[in-house]
């Protein structure tokens, strides 16, 4: 067994936890959270995806950023984006699942659960609206963070 000492794709500054990897097409994409090194909370930044060839995951590049905190319409209430998840829906389109946050976890934990859409995996998304209940109103009764979504 290798010792390793580094991380084996991100560069050094990079922090992405609660990494979500997806493949679309013949690429892995990797969505997370975006920790600001040396910052003074969690998921400061915006979200990044990483993407490499699924026959070659020594590839790795950084498609930039996808999605924007002042893009949703809680911010700058909440500013902070947990980690997400995207799934491709059956329209083609990519749909990318995320919760704001305050400071330290500060009104993050009840929702409400936003959606933002795009053509391609790694575009531009922007902004759909929240999860909703059939009678239309947001979805808040479960603890929103960290969105885990299955088509």
């Amino acid at each position: 067994m290798k010792k390793q000492v580094y991380n084996p794709f991100l560069p050094l500054y990079e922090c992405i936890p609660d990494g979500e990897p997806h493949v679309f097409g013949d690429r892995v994409y990797l969505y997370g959270s975006h920790d600001k090194e040396g910052g003074e909370t969690f998921c400061m930044l915006d979200y990044t995806v990483y993407s490499a060839p699924v026959d070659d995951l020594t590839d790795w590049r950084c498609e930039g950023v996808i999605y924007r905190a002042d893009q949703d319409p809680d911010y700058p209430n909440r500013k902070y984006m947990y980690a997400p998840d995207v799934v491709k829906g059956n329209d083609g389109r990519y749909y990318l699942y995320y919760c704001m946050s305050g400071d330290f976890g500060v009104g993050g934990y009840f929702g409400p659960i936003s959606v933002a859409v795009c053509d391609t995996p790694a575009g531009k998304y922007e902004y759909l609206g929240y999860v909703q209940y059939p009678d239309r109103t947001p979805m808040k009764k479960y603890v929103c963070f960290d969105p885990g979504v299955i088509n």
